[in-house]
């Protein structure tokens, strides 16, 4: 070899090195290269569409998130890990003790088959909301939302049952975004659950990302059930494609895909 070759295996290397920490870090925590953890690695149940002060008409249709690695596990089938379904407390304050069963009323409000979302129908009034997850025995998770004070102004005569279509959506930041950014996925009509659990009629995200721009691809399965993600690609236009993965079948086919493109500018 000689000294000129050598130099240049030895610049090649070098410029290699950052790529394969972070391939060898990726392939450690079982994330993607692409794939971040949640920002002060903080975990929260949460509203998507609602926010304290909020006021609305019902019926409104309320949507549920869940973040810091978290993932929705119906209560059929046990589950481990990082698990849970979504509880809606209505005008309560969170449990006292953490070790006590959450109670079936209409002040605690269960989801156990792992659904994203629900539909209130409240009377006008002033109420407080807040998210709470619990595991298969309806123990509570230090999982949950800061409590939201809406007030309804309207209850219309519309049909409950009219607002609400099978289907998945994508939310991203608007506008050109900074890495990382979220990436929050939404279920309508459809119970979440764990790969593993092996469950008819519930089923999992895959999230396609795809680099218009030469910067390579990423096919992301979340078999956990999370439903959301932090990216943190090269700067570039990407395609985003949410699947919906039957967790018997393994299909992608039954449910409309959600699609979405989105430009990072800078990390």
């Amino acid at each position: 070899m000689t000294p000129r070759s050598f130099r240049s295996l030895v610049v090649a290397a070098a410029a290699l090195a950052p790529l394969l920490t972070l391939a060898q870090t990726a392939t450690a925590s079982g994330l993607h290269p692409w794939e971040v953890p949640t920002p002060r690695l903080k975990a929260d149940a949460y509203f998507t569409n609602l926010k304290d002060g909020d006021q609305i008409e019902t019926p409104y249709v309320l949507k549920f998130g869940l973040s810091g690695g978290w993932g929705l596990a119906p209560v059929a089938k046990p589950s481990s890990g990082k698990a849970g379904h979504h509880h809606l407390l209505v005008n309560r304050d969170l449990p006292l003790n953490f070790k006590e069963a959450l109670p079936f009323n209409d002040q605690y409000i269960h989801f156990g088959g792992g659904q994203m979302e629900t539909v209130l129908t409240f009377e006008p009034g002033t109420y407080t909301l807040r998210m709470l997850l619990a595991n298969q025995q309806h123990l509570p998770h230090f999982v949950y939302s800061k409590p939201a004070r809406i007030t309804v102004t309207k209850k219309n005569p519309s049909d409950p049952k009219s607002l609400q279509t099978a289907g998945i959506s994508l939310m991203l930041p608007p506008g050109e975004v900074r890495a990382p950014f979220r990436v929050q996925f939404h279920a309508s009509k459809l119970n979440v659950a764990r790969l593993d659990q092996q469950l008819p009629d519930t089923g999992h995200f895959k999230l396609q990302v795809t680099s218009t721009s030469g910067s390579g691809n990423a096919d992301l399965n979340y078999t956990n059930g999370q439903t959301e993600v932090h990216l943190s690609p090269p700067p570039g236009t990407y395609r985003l494609q949410l699947l919906w993965v039957d967790n018997i079948t393994g299909r992608t086919d039954v449910i409309e895909p959600a699609t979405a493109q989105v430009q990072v500018v800078g990390r």
